[in-house]
């Protein structure tokens, strides 16, 4: 079967080009309460310095989160999340016009970030927990991310189970964007993420990551978040704030094999390490 890779995704009136290596998405979370950052950045001070920060060691996108999805997390209502997350992006872009991405599962959330300056909604729920994101991605052209989530974050851990990860992960993921077309948005603006530690236990994960390509084969921009995840500890024995070197070694697999934006805590060595695996890729091909 003939690749349908692409090189290229319109982010409202932006085209991003990653064919000569993916794009570089710098975790921004405004959050008390994530899994690795919780807390750092919850002031709009010192979230905009640290997005300044990542813009200046190469990011490429700052993706903008004001709610946690780790497992076990709890919802936070949409006036609590609008006040983290819609002064932090309205100041960076200011500031400096960056590209900026809203996480998201909220239409209103998605709504007032995007009047703000943002670009990019990346939806953990492939945008099925707010019908109403929908409309919005499309009223603005945005671009989107559409993860693969089982349940919810409260939830997802519990006894997470397929007879075929790889596959039924990616026919979820197709089907998605299809129906999102067909619904009226630009496959052009549409990306898709395997949701790598969403509902997967740590095999379900390494399968996923070693079958990259056949994600990256359906037509859409491939973006993968493997920063600091849990089933690099439970390999390694190693707590979150140690967890770098096996994070690279897994973003450098997934650059080898097609994704096209990486989101990320670590932005300088992540940036680095796919630079010379995108380089080995392109002398492979």
């Amino acid at each position: 079967m003939k690749s349908k890779r692409v090189y290229s995704w319109k982010c409202r009136d932006r085209v991003l080009d990653f064919q000569n290596g993916p794009l570089i998405m710098g975790i921004l979370n405004v959050t008390p309460d994530s899994f690795s950052d919780g807390g750092l950045f919850a002031d709009r001070d010192s979230a905009v310095a640290h997005g300044i920060k990542m813009l200046n060691e190469g990011a490429d996108i700052i993706d903008v989160g004001g709610e946690s999805t780790r497992p076990g997390a709890v919802d936070v209502n949409v006036t609590e999340e609008i006040n983290r997350v819609v002064p932090v992006v309205e100041k960076l872009f200011q500031e400096t016009g960056a590209l900026i991405s809203v996480d998201t599962m909220k239409a209103e959330v998605a709504g007032r970030a995007l009047e703000a300056g943002a670009c990019i909604v990346n939806d953990v729920s492939a945008m099925t927990r707010d019908r109403g994101m929908i409309s919005v991605v499309g009223r603005y052209k945005a671009g989107a991310v559409l993860m693969h989530m089982i349940e919810t974050p409260a939830t997802m851990q519990a006894d997470p189970r397929y007879d075929d990860v790889v596959r039924e992960v990616g026919d979820y993921l197709e089907k998605r964007v299809d129906d999102l077309v067909a619904a009226g948005l630009d496959r052009a603006t549409l990306a898709i993420d395997p949701g790598i530690g969403f509902g997967k236990t740590v095999e379900h994960n390494i399968s996923l990551l070693a079958a990259i390509d056949v994600l990256t084969d359906k037509g859409q921009p491939v973006v993968v978040g493997v920063s600091r995840k849990s089933f690099i500890g439970k390999i390694t024995g190693c707590q979150v704030d140690k967890r770098l070197p096996g994070s690279l070694a897994a973003l450098a697999v997934c650059v080898m094999k097609g994704a096209g934006i990486l989101r990320v805590h670590d932005v300088k060595e992540s940036k680095q390490a796919a630079q010379i695996a995108a380089a080995l890729a392109q002398q492979r091909n």
